[in-house]
């Protein structure tokens, strides 16, 4: 009898992601990474870096060998397997633009790229090095399954292998154990590096945060009177985890499996400088940006509600002290379902309620624990997984329009065997009801914008670029800084 090679179980949540994919939902996360050529590159550049990337020379990292698998064996249970005939030239792939070479080129290829599923037969992952742009630029797309990373992690793996030094050479590739050995040398002991930063995170709310949660007698004690203080901040309409009061949009309806995807960067000073004159913080205006920019962009549709568009928004607070070891030190990541001002024609009333919302939606979670923060995060989500996992889009009504989230990165810059990194863009996931997904990153002075959504669903995505170029302006003269 033949046994089964290193077959390890799939924990609840990255099970969940795994069994919610479908032709029209995959459900990967990725990033485009744009990098000047060092003034020492040849011609030969790029391809060097493929060869390098794809060479034997370095160890895969196990998270990069695994794939789903299921079978009468394992009576039907997911497991993840080894790939024993792992081929890295089918993850890692070269490709060039069309001619001009236009960054419009470069994002219609990210969009195709991130339309296609992974096969499941093999590592959830693939790394595209791209070159062709006019101006010399190199550029890299990855993406890799939710069920393996969630987006913030899969943001800081890549971004962590990065160097600061500009003369560095021979820097192995991400998923290799030499580059994150690397990594966690040089970032020892540096409070700014990605790799030092937080531990819960938004990917495993619904199975890690209710499974814990039901395990610790002392805080699941506190959990039904923290339910139903929950509950009833979404019946009253008071921003916390739970929302009654969602509008439906033309974001709200079944999708298909084509991505469009549309990013740009805006200077970090003139998103504070805003926050500075208002008293908001930089997530603040970066959601006030969104909430304008959408209005605009409904209204050219004709597809404005009357009421507030609701954005499922991750944050990080100082919850309540917790019983649990792991939680020492107070740190928790929850979900505020924000109201983003839709409503407001006024660039300056819409920062306003945006705050308000904000404030409020930390104020709610200020009182829970970590887990209960969790928990209650989870159960507001609840709507938005179950519906497309159980089939039942439409039914289910969702609890939030989008998703905005706003991720940290590297304050310096960094490079990759000399190349130098100028942009960094996230790429995330729309689901069925859930048509546009918004996720931001900070990166060397600059906050990078990375919006995805379903081709169809989101026709002109890129659209939205232009409309939160122009929200910033007029945020900026609402608040006297212009």
């Amino acid at each position: 009898m033949v046994s089964l090679p290193k077959l390890r179980p799939i924990d609840p949540p990255s099970a969940a992601f795994l069994l919610a994919e479908s032709k029209n939902q995959p459900m990967h996360v990725g990033g485009l990474q744009l990098f000047e050529r060092p003034e020492d590159a040849g011609p030969d550049f790029v391809r060097e870096l493929f060869e390098a990337a794809t060479s034997n020379d370095d160890e895969v990292m196990p998270l990069f060998l695994k794939h789903p698998h299921r079978s009468i064996k394992t009576a039907g249970q997911l497991f993840w397997r080894e790939d024993d005939q792992f081929d890295i030239e089918h993850h890692v792939r070269h490709n060039a633009l069309p001619s001009p070479g236009r960054v419009r080129e470069l994002l219609e290829l990210c969009s195709r790229l991130h339309s296609t599923r992974l096969d499941w037969e093999r590592p959830l992952w693939q790394a595209h090095l791209i070159e062709g742009l006019a101006d010399g630029r190199v550029a890299m797309y990855t993406k890799i399954h939710h069920g393996l990373v969630d987006g913030i992690s899969a943001m800081r793996l890549l971004q962590s292998t990065l160097s600061t030094d500009p003369d560095e050479r021979g820097m192995a590739a991400p998923w290799t154990k030499r580059a994150i050995r690397r990594a966690k040398a040089d970032t020892k002991g540096d409070v700014d590096a990605p790799m030092t930063e937080a531990a819960h995170t938004l990917a495993g709310l619904p199975g890690d945060a209710l499974r814990t949660a039901l395990g610790i007698t002392a805080e699941a004690a506190g959990m039904p009177g923290a339910l139903i203080k929950t509950l009833s901040k979404g019946a009253r309409n008071e921003t916390s985890t739970v929302s009654f009061h969602t509008p439906r949009t033309m974001f709200n309806r079944s999708i298909t499996g084509a991505r469009r995807f549309a990013a740009q960067d805006w200077p970090v000073e003139r998103i504070r400088g805003v926050g500075k004159a208002t008293g908001a913080t930089i997530n603040d205006v970066v959601l006030a940006m969104c909430g304008g920019a959408i209005r605009t962009y409904l209204l050219e549709n004709d597809a404005l509600p009357d009421s507030p568009l609701v954005a499922m928004v991750p944050v990080g607070l100082k919850a309540k002290e917790s019983h649990l070891p792991s939680a020492e030190g107070g740190n928790a990541v929850g979900a505020v379902m924000a109201r983003l001002g839709t409503d407001q024609a006024d660039a300056g009333e819409r920062l306003v309620a945006v705050q308000k919302s904000m404030k409020d939606g930390k104020d709610a979670l200020q009182s829970l624990t970590p887990v209960q923060v969790l928990a209650m995060s989870a159960i507001g989500q609840a709507p938005a997984i179950l519906g497309p996992a159980l089939k039942m889009q439409g039914i289910i009504r969702s609890p939030y329009n989008l998703i905005i989230s706003n991720v940290p990165g590297p304050r310096t810059t960094h490079y990759w065997n000399g190349a130098k990194l100028v942009g960094n863009y996230p790429l995330s996931i729309p689901i069925n009801g859930m048509a546009l997904n918004i996720t931001c990153t900070s990166y060397d002075g600059s906050m990078g914008f990375g919006l995805t959504g379903c081709r169809r669903t989101v026709p002109h995505l890129q659209r939205l670029l232009t409309f939160l170029d122009a929200e910033l302006a007029a945020l900026e003269k609402a608040a006297g800084v212009s």
